[in-house]
């Protein structure tokens, strides 16, 4: 049981939510790409992946795991895109802090992704039963080169997108 669910519930619900995470932060990063803010999508991103998160910390574990500190990464970096992205409104340095950092926790919930599915999706499970193997390593370089190349094009594209209002020692911007 986990906050009164049960494992299979509570596993259920932090999929589902994860899923979200990355079909939104997968439209956010096409709003990147575009120099378009996404507004809405982008709030349910930060949210979704937040909660991820959270939600990951709720299985039962013994000891620090890669994957308690790989949800320990996530929040950091979400913290940086989250303050980047509204406290500071993307202003200056802070629009690349925001691309980067927002990039990076996707690239996250998608590194998990791809360890999940080799873990759970049998004809994967059978071409890396260790995630030693080839077709593992080949999958999560290939993902993290697209992710490489990605943020470097959102970067130099999101230069376009408008700054928000942002609150600075309560002036605005």
């Amino acid at each position: 049981m986990v906050l009164g669910l049960s494992l299979a519930t509570y596993t259920l619900i932090h999929v589902i939510i994860s899923l979200a995470g990355i079909v939104s932060g997968l439209v956010v990063m096409c709003g990147l790409l575009t120099a378009n803010p996404m507004k809405g999508w982008t709030a349910l991103f930060l949210i979704t992946t937040v909660l991820t998160s959270v939600t990951g910390f709720g299985f039962p574990f013994m000891g620090v795991t890669p994957a308690i500190i790989l949800g320990v990464l996530s929040l950091i970096v979400l913290a940086a895109a989250i303050v980047a992205r509204y406290p500071l409104g993307m202003a200056g340095i802070w629009r690349k802090v925001y691309v980067i950092s927002a990039s990076v926790a996707l690239y996250f919930n998608v590194f998990v992704l791809v360890v999940q599915s080799f873990e759970k999706v049998p004809a994967l499970k059978a071409a890396a039963p260790t995630q030693k193997e080839a077709p593992f390593a080949i999958t999560q370089l290939a993902v993290l080169a697209f992710f490489a190349v990605v943020t470097t094009l959102a970067v130099r594209r999101s230069r376009g997108m408008p700054i928000e209002t942002a609150k600075v020692a309560g002036k605005a911007a």
